[in-house]
């Protein structure tokens, strides 16, 4: 019996019928002919109550739904749930889909509703853009069934606590996957690199085509051929690559709802993926107080497996970060000469002081690239209006923390430091764009 009224759910439409019956009783003091219709229209009323009842409930398996939703969700990417709903009645229904989605998307008026003929079945497409990574609870599935009367409905739940986990974001994985094998890359945004060096493993001698570099023509075989050869050169492969990731506070900023670590930790797995294809080496370890989550650079097909899960396990509680550990560490660790690409954030030219000693240190045995962080907001403030003096004081100091960004990359750039200065929107095309920048000018 409880059960059955834990079912049981009277429409507003039966309301508003019974508002009406109410009304016309009221009349019915004014008007007493009205009062034994009104008692008429109250029986049918009920009587058509009991039969809506009787045929959304006579059947037991009057509907069947599920969700389905990914494997794992992507951070940072909107992610498809289906739900399929069929249709066991006899009668085409009206059904309200109320899916219990996971806290962290604080979402309490989802709903979704639809017509379903009779024996049918329809499916239901939503979005989720998760912001974090972790663990994803959904709740019961709730569908709240209607007859053609529409008086009441009965509520069916279906799959109750489902986990998804949220991982790093794999969708731009797969987005950029041919990125390293790719001639047209300004399809994706991304800029082309022009190759200033060649390596000195030789591959072959072919004919020359427009574009090739007239520096390698092989004047002996040309004249053998009669024809323009030119030699053609491998590009250095199986280096090691490390992505160092600062998990401190710096990186708590958010934009768009994830923080700048997010950001940071999804440029790091397409990366990686485009080093693995390019035949380097990939590594990476992120850092605050100490050095954790270390993947040692290498070629294996289970590498990209490897930091995937160790990128889901970052966990951070945002303290100031360690750079003369994280020197200490690489020293230590990195015997071989490697491109380190740090994501960091510097908002001062005080902040990069504080720690360019270690970074200098670091660039004596290593290629290293920062990689830091532009204030949107910032440049939302400067293109505004400036109406008061208040707004003038604004502008003025959002454009001298826009150009000290500037300073800082000269700073850098002082002290054989590659830098990257990018908005985290873009941050996966334009750490790809360095990589691939580095290996055709051969500086590694």
């Amino acid at each position: 019996m409880m059960n059955f009224i834990k079912q049981l759910y009277l429409n507003n439409f039966f309301f508003y019928l019974l508002i009406g019956i109410v009304a016309l009783f009221g009349m019915a003091f004014v008007f007493p002919a009205l009062y034994n219709a009104t008692w008429y229209l109250l029986f049918i009323l009920l009587v058509f109550l009991v039969i809506d009842i009787l045929i959304l409930f006579s059947n037991k398996k009057g509907i069947e739904a599920h969700r389905t939703t990914p494997e794992k969700l992507s951070n940072g990417d909107e992610n498809p749930i289906v739900v399929t709903v069929k249709n066991f009645y006899t009668f085409a229904i009206q059904t309200k889909i109320i899916d219990e989605i996971p806290f962290q998307f604080q979402v309490r008026n989802f709903e979704i509703k639809r017509k379903i003929k009779n024996a049918a079945q329809d499916e239901v497409q939503y979005y989720l853009r998760p912001t974090e990574r972790g663990e994803y609870h959904f709740g019961n599935l709730n569908v709240y069934v209607t007859s053609p009367l529409q008086l009441v409905s009965k509520r069916y739940r279906f799959d109750k606590d489902q986990m998804v986990p949220t991982y790093p974001s794999y969708i731009q994985l797969r987005k950029y996957d041919l990125i390293a094998f790719s001639n047209n890359l300004f399809q994706y945004g991304v800029k082309k690199i022009r190759r200033i060096g060649h390596t000195m493993e030789f591959e072959q001698i072919k004919e020359y085509v427009p574009g090739d570099d007239i520096r390698t023509l092989n004047w002996k075989a040309t004249a053998k051929k009669n024809s323009l050869m030119v030699n053609q050169f491998q590009d250095e492969k199986s280096q090691n690559i490390y992505m160092a990731i600062d998990k401190g506070r710096v990186m708590k900023m958010p934009f768009n709802g994830m923080s700048l670590l997010d950001y940071a930790i999804n440029a790091t797995l397409v990366l990686s993926n485009v080093i693995l294809k390019k035949q380097d080496k990939a590594g990476m370890f992120s850092f605050s107080k100490k050095v954790e989550n270390r993947v040692v650079a290498e070629k294996r097909t289970s590498q990209m497996q490897k930091i995937l899960e160790n990128l889901y396990n970052v966990k951070t509680d945002y303290f100031e970060s360690d750079y003369s550990r994280l020197y200490a560490d690489i020293k230590k660790n990195i015997n071989q000469r490697s491109l380190i690409i740090l994501y960091t954030n510097f908002e001062t030219m005080d902040g990069l002081y504080r720690q360019l000693p270690y970074l200098k240190g670091i660039a004596k045995s290593h290629l290293l690239v920062v990689v830091f962080f532009q204030n949107t907001e910032l440049y939302q403030i400067t293109n505004k209006k400036a109406d008061t003096i208040q707004d003038v004081y604004d502008k003025v100091i959002a454009e001298k923390f826009i150009f000290e960004k500037k300073l800082i990359v000269t700073e850098l750039k002082k002290y054989g430091i590659h830098s990257v200065l990018t908005q985290p929107e873009n941050l996966t095309l334009d750490t790809i764009n360095k990589y691939l920048e580095i290996k055709a000018r051969g500086i590694l």
